[in-house]
């Protein structure tokens, strides 16, 4: 899937994810990865200006959703299975981007790495990995 049909899948199978305005945006994918944008709006700050940890969580997990589904095709009943995150610093208030590349792809699981980084100056401020499990083709 390309960025136009990634798009598309989001809004019409997960509409939830920008269900108050769009703020998280695919903005790239391709032979094993995608990458995400996040434009945090206030909903997603905490006390002190910067964007909070459940919104990074939340950008890290759709970016690898969004990664799988770039090679496997409109399965949206791929779930997470697990998603283990480190806040490396605190991010800019601004955009973030999600990097997420697939380390394996199984006839049931894949494993991805996921990079989130400010949009200004491409400073790593959260590193996730992540399994997803992918039910049987039919």
């Amino acid at each position: 899937m390309d960025v136009t049909a990634l798009t598309a899948f989001l809004e019409r199978e997960f509409p939830q994810v920008n269900a108050d305005g769009v703020a998280f945006t695919v903005t790239g994918a391709g032979p094993g990865y995608a990458t995400m944008r996040l434009d945090p709006a206030d909903r997603h700050l905490r006390p002190g200006g910067t964007v909070s940890g459940p919104t990074l969580f939340a950008l890290a997990d759709i970016a690898a959703y969004v990664a799988i589904l770039a090679q496997i095709g409109p399965i949206a009943l791929a779930v997470t299975t697990n998603l283990n995150i480190n806040f490396l610093r605190k991010p800019q208030l601004g955009p973030i981007d999600a990097t997420a590349k697939v380390l394996k792809l199984g006839k049931r699981l894949a494993v991805m790495d996921i990079a989130l980084t400010n949009g200004e100056d491409n400073e790593l401020v959260a590193h996730a990995t992540a399994t997803y499990s992918i039910p049987p083709r039919s």
